[in-house]
């Protein structure tokens, strides 16, 4: 209980459980409980919509809401959720500028923190494809291809051209075959700006492992889709998978290859990395939850949405006896656990989960979607305003769905935008400056970069197992390898002894240098044991020798 004595409720993640999960708590407690959601940004992503902003349909501001705006009464933190520790109902969370761990404590835990992507199956494939699991990878792909537009209108290169101006989409499900709709729409419409690229130029791909498309919709739907898509010059492939993928080759499992420059990757979903590693019973990836959605052995720990296993009956055994990861449902699972919680502090009995599908839609582009709805099958125009409309009802927040609206209506009558915004990619590499008496690390503080020295001077001073060193470092020198190539959380400090200048270069790149470059990482290793050995003194040492 917190000092007030009100419950308290923490809710891990922003997507449509959590977001739904934290109002349906907030409702159901009100100002009995505090309710807090945790969430890595500060707005709610609307992931249908992400093919629509890739193909320039949507702006990319009409596809998210503040969570603030959609959630009043609700505590919402901006930070990265670093671990949790059951027995002492703590949730520790990072944010800030001093990147430093802190607890946030809970009464109950509700964990929805979705799930994550993963393209490491295929060779090749993290490195070079374009994912679309957020708005910026939407607004990445939609930069992407305008920019292959634009050189294909002025190469000479017929071989470049032929690259530039294929485009494959691997994963036929719902969003690989809405990206693939979405992309040959902004493609026909921006090609009237481009006068040296004719349509027939043009391809768009769309491969697919299974026998067929769109596996959760009846077989004559997804007939339909295909063949409409098809009309529309998007060429589909199934039965065949992605085998490696380079910077401009895409070879596949049948021993053929496709030259693109770009391949956009709707694969990959993958377990939570957090939720992988929580002390909590999993079934790969998924905790496994009763049907009141609270964790297997726990009493004050729920999970849902695509984060949970959640059983629609008491004895599962088929697929279909366990909750799909949909939209559709995690706002249904929010609802209950609204309930349940209030139940459970209450000392009432928990409600089982018990819903039914409504049905499924995809759109195809064109003005042509493909929908079940309550046992009916529908394609055409008729499941095309079906799908705007249930989507536009799903919307978060009256003005989202007013500014969606009208920019739907204005696609009637006006060509897509096709302008190309800048998204420079953030330096590996920066120059940062430091006055005296700045402090750049304290003990404790989470490692986001590895830093060498240019001018100035700085003391190190690390503290452990009760011994003290200090060092002074000079230009030449580094620090803030030891944690990222080591623990993970600093142990010691760094000072400004006068006013400098360092090379900072952010953790990423600097592990996957080390890790990749051997004799980099030799120098690190032995490097490592010289400025802390083992039998450290426990009085401090002043060091004045290179550190390096």
């Amino acid at each position: 209980m917190a000092s007030d004595g009100k419950t308290r409720i923490v809710v891990l993640g922003g997507g449509f459980a959590g977001v739904h999960a934290a109002r349906a708590l907030r409702r159901r407690l009100g100002a009995d409980a505090e309710v807090t959601l945790i969430n890595a940004t500060n707005h709610f992503v609307f992931q249908p919509f992400l093919p629509e902003v890739a193909g320039g349909l949507i702006n990319a501001s009409d596809a998210v809401s503040p969570l603030r705006a959609l959630l009043p009464g609700v505590r919402v933190r901006v930070a990265e959720v670093h671990g949790v520790d059951f027995e002492a109902k703590t949730v520790t969370v990072v944010q800030g500028m001093k990147r430093r761990p802190i607890p946030e404590p809970y009464d109950h835990l509700a964990i929805a923190l979705g799930l994550g992507a993963d393209l490491s199956g295929v060779p090749g494939m993290a490195d070079h494809a374009y994912p679309i699991k957020s708005l910026a990878d939407a607004h990445r792909l939609r930069n992407r291809v305008i920019t292959c537009l634009e050189h294909a209108d002025v190469t000479q290169d017929r071989e470049l051209k032929r690259r530039l101006l294929n485009f494959v989409v691997i994963g036929a499900g719902f969003s690989g075959i809405e990206v693939a709709g979405e992309l040959r729409e902004l493609i026909d419409g921006a090609l009237r700006y481009y006068p040296r690229i004719d349509r027939a130029e043009v391809g768009v791909h769309v491969l697919e492992f299974a026998p067929r498309i769109l596996n959760e919709l009846p077989e004559s739907l997804a007939s339909y889709a295909q063949a409409r898509l098809e009309a529309r010059g998007v060429s589909i492939r199934c039965g065949v998978a992605a085998k490696s993928l380079h910077a401009r080759r895409l070879r596949l499992s049948n021993g053929e290859t496709i030259e693109s420059e770009t391949v956009v990757a709707t694969i990959g979903a993958a377990p939570h990395a957090l939720v992988a590693a929580l002390p909590l019973p999993n079934d790969r990836g998924r905790i496994r939850v009763d049907r009141s959605l609270r964790v297997e052995g726990r009493d004050d720990v729920w999970a849902l949405g695509d984060a949970a296993l959640i059983p629609l009956k008491d004895a599962p055994r088929d697929r279909a006896d366990w909750a799909p990861p949909t939209a559709q449902f995690a706002v249904r699972e929010a609802r209950l656990l609204g309930d349940n919680v209030a139940a459970a502090l209450a000392g009432a009995p928990l409600k089982p989960f018990a819903y039914a599908s409504k049905g499924s839609m995809a759109s195809l582009g064109g003005r042509r979607a493909v929908a079940t709805v309550f046992g009916l099958r529908l394609s055409g125009f008729a499941a095309w305003l079906l799908w705007k409309a249930f989507y536009l009802s799903f919307l978060p927040g009256v003005a989202t769905r007013v500014r969606v609206l009208v920019n739907w209506l204005l696609a009637a009558v006006l060509p897509r935008n096709a302008v190309q915004i800048d998204q420079s990619a953030a330096r590996a590499a920066r120059t940062v400056h430091f006055n005296a008496g700045d402090q750049v690390f304290e003990p404790g503080m989470i490692s986001r970069a590895f830093y060498v020295i240019l001018t100035g001077a700085f003391e190190l001073t690390i503290e452990e197992n009760r011994a003290r060193r200090t060092l002074r470092l000079g230009p030449g020198e580094h620090f803030g390898e030891r944690v990222i190539l080591g623990e993970g959380e600093r142990t010691g400090s760094v000072r400004v002894l006068e006013d400098s200048t360092v090379l900072r270069i952010e953790r990423e790149d600097f592990e996957r240098f080390a890790q990749g470059f051997a004799p980099l990482r030799d120098y690190f290793d032995r490097h490592l044991a010289t400025r802390l050995p083992e039998d450290a003194p426990g009085a401090e040492a002043v060091a004045l020798r290179s550190a390096g």
